[in-house]
């Protein structure tokens, strides 16, 4: 896990515009994903699972990352190659991302700062968090989206390792899935606009 109390540029906590997204159309989304509640405990649980071993998860998804030369490319510095400061930066929040996905409540401020992730991602704020300057002035939705795959498949190796007799792997699992999709559904909205 990382040792930053708050990782660089993370603002979870600070104070964020609202969110143009509604708490009812968040409720909907959530509806869409079939969210239960029963899905509430289950994140928690697997956000326990997770916490000591964020790091070790990261190192997966950054192998992958790293190992993808359209996916790296985002964090490309302006002599066209990896900005290892700008991917120690984003993987602080990308760690911090995890915990929040499973600790925090879905409620006005989770709402915001989606909104602040989705911008960064965005043409809107991509950069300017970590002040580089990367050929990349964006996220390609289609792979931000796609990105749910190894996100949720990578997670369960974990859950595993880490459960108990009386844990339900597969609702955490599940519960994981669904809020991530939730997550990059709401990361989305900056791109589609109106049609969002």
């Amino acid at each position: 896990m990382t040792t930053e109390a708050n990782p660089a540029g993370y603002t979870y906590d600070q104070d964020l515009p609202p969110s143009p997204v509604s708490r009812q159309r968040l409720d909907e989304l959530l509806t869409d994903v079939m969210w239960a509640e029963e899905d509430v405990p289950a994140l928690r649980r697997a956000g326990a699972i997770l916490a000591p071993r964020v790091a070790e998860l990261l190192d997966i998804w950054y192998d992958f990352i790293g190992s993808t030369p359209h996916l790296v490319a985002v964090f490309h510095g302006p002599d066209g190659e990896p900005d290892a400061d700008y991917l120690a930066r984003v993987r602080g929040r990308f760690e911090q991302w995890v915990l929040d996905v499973c600790e925090r409540r879905f409620d006005d401020r989770w709402l915001a700062y989606q909104e602040e992730i989705a911008l960064r991602h965005h043409t809107t704020k991509k950069n300017q968090t970590d002040g580089v300057e990367s050929p990349a002035t964006h996220v390609p939705m289609a792979d931000m989206l796609a990105l749910v795959v190894p996100v949720t498949l990578s997670i369960r190796p974990f859950l595993q390792e880490g459960a108990t007799k009386d844990d339900d792997v597969e609702a955490m699992n599940q519960a994981w899935f669904k809020a991530v999709t939730v997550t990059l559904v709401l990361w989305s909205r900056p791109y589609a606009g109106e049609l969002w």
